[in-house]
């Protein structure tokens, strides 16, 4: 991984580890690369989340941009997988996506997309590094040779809620659901999205001011959620993050349904329709057993990758695969998307549930959930401390001494985040309890390492 690209993308709180200087320079390296590539001026569509600093950070990439001679099509507050699907849609060089997901409003983050809506490849976000990372000048541009913003893109949001629509063959009346927007850039498009269906729909946090997206809502924080849907009688719950990328649900009873038990739910439905490619689900290495289970039951592969989107999109492509996601909620439909996108996900699983005739609990019941405890732990936030942690000895040796201990009733994750200064301490059990104590034993092994 590179020095500044991050799982996804460049991240850090604003005015600390991500400033408006730093994404003035990184629109200048990007349009400098696909200059290069191009032989020509390129075209680069831009988004953003409804973050405090997300302005300041589109206005500073613009600049940079033009100043090299790009031209840039803003697209305003708008989803994450938008930005991807539009930027094929308007044959553009690139798409930029200013957002930090799910991470609290203090933090944000540039992530780019390639003229296909993928991620960039490695090789490119090495180049766009070495350019940010020289104490070479980048030359800027004068007179005519001066980039220009692209006007005329308002009709972007009603193609990008076009293109979902057509995703879906069923009006989905008789269904009764609230969404969740987390004040975030499903604000934008949401609404009028549930619009165009006979479903009764009601939204709630999709009232941004800069500093609440993700706060206490959306779907990190599904409390709100849980018990609106519980008490007001709802169907189904639906609940994206910051960016709209991702999407988890409330069944009618409260309770979670994870990427896990989305994937299980489509995973039928497609191969029913003859439409699951290679017979196969991509997970990550953080799903539950109970995934595992529910695939070998129903003689699906389960194809288990590194964590984080990238890792899963780039199985699918090799291997030719139609479904994968994570269990936060990260849902790709090689079908009809090229990255995450949470209301494609929710309007997939929808239908489903509409024409199942049953209840979401019932729906999603096909696939059990062992008690999995997730626990973050706060370390050194220079870098290298992450990696150094993980290559501990002592480390090591503890999660060996709880693999022993645990046997067949469980598994044990140790990872470090890709965005923040965490290492993420993973166990699953048969009982809650012993995911507990294997998974607290672990955290203060973590905590006793003398890394500073």
């Amino acid at each position: 991984m590179g020095k500044l690209f991050g799982t996804d993308g460049i991240r850090g709180i604003v005015g600390e580890t991500l400033t408006a200087d730093m994404a003035y320079r990184v629109g200048k390296a990007v349009a400098v690369v696909l200059a290069e590539d191009k032989k020509g001026a390129p075209e680069i569509t831009i988004g953003k989340d409804t973050r405090i600093s997300s302005d300041m950070l589109e206005s500073a990439l613009i600049a940079g941009i033009c100043s090299v001679g790009g031209n840039v099509i803003p697209l305003g507050v708008i989803p994450t997988p938008a930005v991807a699907y539009l930027t094929i849609q308007r044959k553009a060089d690139a798409g930029i996506m200013v957002s930090a997901s799910h991470n609290p409003y203090e933090h944000n983050g540039i992530k780019v997309f390639n003229s296909r809506g993928y991620k960039l490849s490695d090789e490119t976000e090495a180049r766009v590094e070495a350019l940010l990372l020289s104490d070479a000048p980048i030359m800027e541009k004068t007179g005519s040779e001066i980039g220009r913003m692209i006007r005329g893109m308002r009709e972007a949001h009603e193609n990008y809620i076009d293109h979902l629509c057509a995703t879906v063959e069923d009006d989905l009346s008789g269904l009764r659901v609230c969404v969740d927007c987390a004040n975030g850039a499903a604000s934008s498009t949401a609404p009028d999205l549930f619009r165009r269906f006979k479903a009764r729909t009601d939204i709630m946090h999709a009232v941004p001011n800069g500093i609440n997206i993700n706060n206490r809502c959306g779907s990190t924080h599904l409390e709100s959620l849980q018990e609106t849907v519980v008490n007001d009688g709802y169907d189904i719950g639906v609940a994206y993050d910051g960016d709209a990328d991702r999407c988890l649900m409330v069944d009618e009873k409260g309770n979670i349904i994870d990427g896990d038990k989305i994937m299980a739910v489509c995973a039928m439905d497609m191969r029913r329709a003859g439409k699951l490619n290679g017979n196969a689900i991509v997970a990550t290495v953080m799903s539950n057993l109970g995934l595992h289970e529910f695939c070998q039951r129903e003689k699906i592969q389960l194809v288990c990758t590194d964590v984080g989107d990238r890792h899963v999109l780039e199985e699918m492509l090799a291997c030719g695969y139609c479904i994968g996601g994570e269990q936060s909620g990260h849902m790709i439909y090689t079908e009809y998307a090229t990255t995450g996108d949470g209301e494609l996900t929710s309007l997939q699983f929808l239908q489903i549930l509409k024409r199942s005739g049953k209840r979401a609990s019932e729906l999603v019941s096909c696939c059990a959930q062992y008690p999995q405890v997730l626990v973050n732990v706060p370390v050194a936030s220079r870098r290298g401390a992450k990696e150094e942690i993980m290559a501990s000895e002592v480390l090591a040796a503890a999660i060996r001494k709880q693999e022993e201990k645990l046997g067949q009733e469980g598994r044990i994750l140790l990872r470090p985040s890709g965005t923040e200064a965490l290492i993420r301490v993973m166990v699953e059990a048969k009982t809650e309890e012993m995911a507990h104590y294997y998974a607290e034993e672990l955290v203060n092994v973590v905590k006793s390492l003398k890394i500073s």
